[in-house]
């Protein structure tokens, strides 16, 4: 374990996103203690990409591991801020200076 893997999404993560984007963050999950999302290309989030989102933090909670989402903005930070998501999966702030 190298300490950090990030996962940048971009475009649109709905329910035809979601299985891929479960298996590539419960994988990133599984190979690090430290799971960083980067939101800065996505332009749209549903339900299927917040579970998706939340399927990855219970996983990594598991195994004593973070999942973060970072440089959401737009409609998409929107959707986490509803949700409260954005609390919930917010990295620390010495880390959303360098992801």
């Amino acid at each position: 374990m190298s300490g950090r893997i990030t996962v940048s999404l971009a475009g649109e993560c709905d329910l035809s996103a979601r299985d891929h984007l479960t298996a590539v963050l419960l994988d990133a999950v599984h190979r690090d203690r430290a799971v960083f999302v980067d939101l800065a290309g996505l332009t749209f989030l549903d339900s299927s990409g917040l579970h998706s989102l939340v399927t990855a933090h219970h996983a990594a909670k598991q195994t004593g591991g973070h999942v973060y989402v970072v440089n959401a903005a737009g409609p998409v930070a929107a959707v986490l801020e509803i949700t409260g998501l954005d609390t919930l999966l917010r990295a620390p702030a010495e880390e959303r200076r360098h992801a």
